[in-house]
């Protein structure tokens, strides 16, 4: 059985307190701690992690975490939206969710560049990448932008379908989860995208900009009979 080690869901339902109001957010590596030194106990542990993943990942756990590699946008939430969900027949739904695509490469930019953690391939030649990585250095890992973009879309769609908003976190912890299966990040990575793309989501739906898509999206939603 998988573990997974993030803030519990309900500490994530920010959208229904109180949001902090500036446009702008901070360079993130300020707002994160830093990962694990390489070499550390913490660090071998988590290398440790992935061999153990690795080796008791099905071919359907590979699989899906393959889909999730090359799906970093709405598309994810299907499974727990519904079919009615599509990305295609919804424009400011998609765009609104490209907005926090856009943002999340923005956010997590400097702290890759900042914290210059190897990837797990680079640390331990022995991981796998579940699909094809690029060749050459790869001191990015830290903090993961599957995991940042995946929560922070979705602290917004549990923001337009309250009802779902329990299965749309779990949908992307297991997003960020299969950054691990996958071979792409270590623990820590996808725990500071959690941490980071919550903030980012929250900044954002406090923009005046945002909240009119938001509004859009809400209307667009509502026609497709997605939310009440």
């Amino acid at each position: 059985m998988r573990v997974s080690t993030f803030l519990p869901f309900a500490a994530l339902l920010l959208w229904g307190g109180a949001v902090v109001a500036a446009p702008v957010l901070p360079a993130a590596q300020t707002l994160l701690p830093p990962p694990p030194s390489a070499g550390s106990p913490r660090a071998q542990a988590e290398l440790e992690e992935l061999h153990h993943l690795q080796a008791a990942a099905t071919p359907d756990e590979l699989a899906a975490a393959a889909y999730d590699d090359r799906h970093e946008d709405g598309t994810i939430f299907v499974g727990v939206l519904g079919p009615a969900f599509d990305m295609e027949k919804l424009p400011a739904t998609k765009a609104l969710l490209k907005a926090v695509g856009e943002a999340e490469d923005e956010a997590t930019k400097e702290p890759k560049a900042f914290f210059h953690r190897d990837r797990p391939w680079i640390t331990d030649p022995a991981i796998k990448t579940c699909t094809t990585h690029k060749p050459g250095p790869a001191a990015n890992s830290y903090p993961s932008g599957h995991s940042t973009v995946g929560f922070a879309m979705a602290q917004v769609m549990a923001a337009l379908v309250p009802e779902r908003a329990s299965l749309i976190l779990a949908r992307a912890a297991l997003f960020a989860e299969n950054r691990l299966v996958c071979g792409y990040h270590f623990r820590s990575d996808i725990v500071a995208g959690q941490e980071l793309g919550t903030v980012l989501a929250l900044k954002l739906m406090a923009e005046p900009a945002f909240a009119a898509q938001m509004a859009a999206a809400r209307r667009e939603l509502q026609a497709a009979h997605i939310i009440s």
